[in-house]
């Protein structure tokens, strides 16, 4: 990246200077048996709580089977039960003697610390939904326990489909009991979404009405067609298995699921009249007090809510600058950074056809690009990984209120390759130009590739995300993406790159101007319309999640800037042994880390 590294970390030596001094030799094996043993329990202990996530991660097998037939339970009883739970092993874990440990161990102890420290404070408000132990749901912490992007509408007929693999029919028969067991979530989220409105606690209008539109859409169409039905009966088939699914599937369905379905639209339409189109968390109770929490969780700093604004609005006039000198380079000298980028968002040449035969030629570009980095890997890492993907496209009975691409780790024994997905609702969204970096961020080097080395960790580490290491490894492999030469005759698929590299910047800005300085919806969208050039569907749908998810996006820049800090200081120490390779691998074999463990692991190398 051309950016002058001065300029770049602007404001993040607050982040870097708060670095742990500790120099433990973290890259040095563990393997404390006392250690492996807490860990276990308590990994155990989580996927109980969370048993989704043992059919993510392919360990619904043997003594944890009985976890194959469950998903999560939404009741705010269960919920104090996880939160009382989650301080009981926090005490264990604080109590365990860690001056006998050496290398990974203390990494693995100070991670599963940190994160149930996080979770904990989460507990102590009494509305939302507190993820941070769920792996699947890790970044999707929101103080609205229904909202149009994270709650269980949106995230169980995509799982069952997608994620739980149906081998014969006893996965038929788990499959037909988290069928009836999504119709309880259902209605116990609508309970809580209930009490915490009685509490002051109601998600804004504009996201209440998206939830609304997506659900009643999905109620409209006969259940014989509803995906929770074709995807077990299509898979059943193609297995060969006999029996009547569809039928036993209906009858759920229509007894069950439609029902509770329909309570939760009823519930959202009596609430709707007393919404307000207050975007920010500052209008709940305690609501500086949360977003101060959830800075904390999106980053793992202490950064306040000024000083992540005013990052952003150093990063923007850095970028921008930037951006302009290029933009220049091609003849688009009028007008602001965003209204030159808006307006190439629009050229026709750039945009895939609004259409089935357009979405298929775009998807198939993304493959393409992911072949290419492949084969530039081994100028980025030492140590190679196999790491299949697949790109698919959002479910569209869903794609209204999703994020624009998102990312899901395989399975650690490799039975099911990482997927990631692109949101094609509007294919204005989506210029050619904005996709490569979607590539190098979602797949390769950025999620996929980061989370295949985490699988080779042991099993408490890969349940356990941290925000701003995960989304600043990705933002970081955009910027490794450019390193790696896949922009050299691509000027504009550069400007992309800059775009996007500065839509995390104005992130900063837009997610503290709604939750910390009290900006409307439509101030943050025209905000990062302006100053970004985004189409502006794509704009609302990334504000929204914002107002939905308050702090996460946060991390994204904050964990790039951190990363790269961290690269510039050993360059600086290391001089002619400095090997970015090794760097790489050093950062990415780290799993996810808090940002100041980070900095000991780095450290340990470097020494």
């Amino acid at each position: 990246m051309d950016l002058d590294r001065r300029q770049l970390l602007v404001g993040s030596a607050a982040i870097v200077a708060a670095r742990s001094t500790r120099l433990a030799a973290a890259a040095t094996p563990g393997g404390d048996p006392a250690l492996k043993a807490l860990l276990d329990e308590t990994a155990d202990a989580i996927l109980a709580e969370f048993p989704d996530n043992a059919t993510f991660f392919g360990v619904d097998t043997g003594a944890r089977v009985r976890l194959r037939s469950q998903l999560t339970d939404r009741s705010a009883a269960a919920d104090r039960r996880r939160a009382a739970a989650c301080d009981a092993r926090l005490a264990k874990l604080r109590a365990f003697d860690a001056s006998r440990l050496q290398g990974t161990d203390l990494v693995d102890l100070y991670c599963a610390i940190y994160a149930h420290e996080r979770a904990s404070e989460g507990y102590r408000f009494p509305y939302g939904d507190v993820f941070v132990l769920d792996t699947l749901l890790a970044e999707y912490n929101s103080p609205y326990v229904v909202n149009h992007n994270g709650s269980v509408f949106n995230q169980v007929p995509d799982f069952l489909d997608n994620i739980f693999k149906v081998a014969g029919a006893a996965d038929g028969e788990a499959y037909l009991a988290r069928l009836a067991a999504f119709a309880q979530e259902l209605d116990d989220e609508t309970a809580r979404m209930n009490h915490d409105a009685a509490g002051g606690v109601m998600l804004p209008d504009f996201l209440m009405d998206t939830a609304l539109k997506q659900e009643t859409a999905y109620a409209a169409v006969p259940i014989a067609h509803w995906g929770l039905v074709t995807s077990l009966v299509r898979r059943m088939r193609e297995q060969q298995v006999a029996g009547d699914w569809e039928a036993r599937a209906m009858r759920i369905c229509e007894a069950r699921v439609a029902p509770a379905l329909q309570r939760q639209i009823d519930a959202l339409k009596a609430l709707r009249p007393k919404a307000t189109a207050d975007a920010g968390v500052w209008k709940l109770p305690q609501g500086d007090a949360y977003y101060a929490w959830a800075l904390k969780l999106g980053t793992t700093t202490d950064m306040s809510a000024d000083e992540v604004h005013r990052l952003g609005l150093d990063q923007v006039r850095v970028i921008s600058a930037e951006m302009d000198t290029l933009l220049r380079k091609q003849g688009l000298s009028e007008g602001s950074v965003g209204a030159r980028m808006a307006a190439l968002g629009k050229d026709p040449r750039f945009l895939y056809p609004d259409s089935d035969a357009g979405r298929a030629a775009l998807l198939a570009y993304l493959n393409g690009r992911i072949a290419a980095v492949r084969a530039k890997l081994p100028q980025a890492f030492t140590r190679l990984h196999k790491a299949d993907l697949e790109i698919k496209r959002v479910p569209p009975s869903i794609e209204a209120g999703a994020p624009d691409g998102y990312e899901l780790d395989g399975a650690i024994d490799g039975s099911r390759p990482a997927t990631y997905y692109i949101n094609l609702r509007d294919m204005g969204n989506w210029p050619k130009f904005s996709l490569p970096t979607l590539c190098f961020h979602e797949g390769l080097p950025g999620h996929v590739w980061q989370g295949s080395f985490a699988h080779d960790l042991p099993l408490i580490r890969s349940m356990l995300q941290f925000n701003a290491y995960a989304e600043g490894w990705a933002l970081y492999s955009e910027q490794l993406g450019d390193e790696l030469g896949m922009y050299a005759d691509d000027p504009f698929g550069r400007l992309g790159y800059l775009q996007s590299i500065q839509f995390r910047a104005v992130r900063l800005v837009v997610d503290t101007g709604l939750h910390a300085k009290r900006w409307t919806r439509d101030q943050a969208i025209r905000w990062m319309v302006d100053n970004n050039g985004n189409a502006y569907d794509a704009a609302r749908g990334e504000i929204d999640r914002y107002c939905a998810w308050p702090g996460q996006a946060c991390g994204y820049q904050i964990g790039h800037l951190h990363i790269d800090g961290l690269r510039e200081q050993a360059r600086a120490k290391l001089g002619p042994r400095f090997d970015v390779r090794r760097f790489n691998d050093v950062v990415v074999q780290a799993g996810s880390v808090p940002l100041t463990e980070l900095d000991r692991i780095v450290d340990g190398w470097m020494a």
